[in-house]
């Protein structure tokens, strides 16, 4: 196996051991609990796995592979700038929120870490993201500091803590 191909599956081994921490974090909640803002900018933890879903699609979708056409909003409800919160039901958020890393894992599949990536990177973060490489960790990045945030949510909820394998 080359060195490159290690790199590979490294990423996507840490990507995919982050999701599925975020995952195991909320396990087991219900509807109520889930949709219970319990800090002050009022974000809930579904909204929070709502918010990666959508991060994953700008990310891989939008940057990476370079889709020209608008994205459209799947959960009817992206708050730019708001409190990450939906009025959706938990299974149509965990079912986009799926959806969106399986494609994700697509797009990555296909996609040379040392390209550069097809869409534009937003202002702020191009002299951190100049390849896929980049993209991968920062999404390595934004989905443990959330899975984080979820573990806080989770002991306010309910007491408990150390949830998920990382």
């Amino acid at each position: 196996m080359s060195s490159s191909a290690d790199e590979r599956s490294s990423l996507t081994a840490f990507l995919a051991a982050q999701r599925a921490v975020v995952l195991e974090i909320v396990d087991g909640l219900g509807e109520k609990a889930l949709g219970q803002p319990l800090v002050p900018s009022g974000w809930t933890p579904l909204g929070m796995i709502g918010h990666l879903g959508y991060a994953e699609r700008h990310w891989f979708e939008r940057v990476v592979a370079g889709t020209p056409e608008p994205l459209g909003d799947p959960l009817g409800e992206e708050a730019h700038g708001g409190p990450f919160s939906t009025a959706r039901p938990a299974d149509v958020v965990f079912g986009f929120y799926r959806d969106q890393t399986k494609r994700s894992d697509e797009i990555l599949a296909g996609a040379d870490l040392d390209s550069a990536p097809r869409g534009t990177v937003q202002a702020g973060m191009t002299d951190t993201i100049a390849t896929v490489r980049d993209v991968v960790l920062h999404m390595i990045e934004e989905t443990a500091r959330h899975a984080g945030h979820l573990d806080i949510a989770r002991e306010l909820i309910d007491g408990r803590t150390g949830l998920g394998a990382r």
